[in-house]
């Protein structure tokens, strides 16, 4: 029996989880899924510049594991681009940590180590990260991984 994939520690909740070419309706669009670890290591290397091996320890994994994520988020990214495909931000193998909270119950708010623990205002075990800018809790954008 194979061991579980480790949950990779991303510090960055997507506000946009969906992109599309212009003027294609979605109907005649092919998806490619951009995992939201995938999605955390390019936003690591690509747009904060960092190296590998910073990389690997922020996301708690060893260089060759990033290496791997990068490779396989840059080549989605460039699927989509050259083919003209819609890229969508969802699931992977993740937990976020130090990201704000928010619990749906008593609307507490509070910046949390890792997504899924319980509100500390009203023991709720309902929480997640805040929902975003264009994303609504109500119809089930959780944010949540693995």
């Amino acid at each position: 029996m194979p061991r579980p994939p480790k949950r990779r520690r991303v510090s960055f909740v997507p506000t946009f989880t969906y992109f599309k070419p212009a003027a294609v309706p979605l109907s005649q669009l092919e998806e490619v899924v951009l995992a939201v670890e995938e999605l955390e290591a390019i936003r690591l290397r690509d747009l904060e510049g960092l190296e590998q091996e910073e990389c690997a320890e922020r996301m708690g994994v060893s260089r060759p594991t990033f290496f791997r994520i990068l490779s396989a988020a840059r080549s989605k990214v460039a699927d989509a681009l050259i083919h003209g495909k819609a890229i969508r931000v969802e699931g992977g193998i993740y937990h976020f940590e130090g990201v704000p909270l928010f619990c749906p119950a008593c609307g507490y708010r509070w910046l949390g180590q890792e997504e899924g623990g319980c509100c500390p205002r009203c023991g709720s075990p309902d929480t997640s990260p805040f929902p975003g800018k264009g994303h609504c809790w109500r119809h089930g954008w959780r944010g949540g991984g693995g």
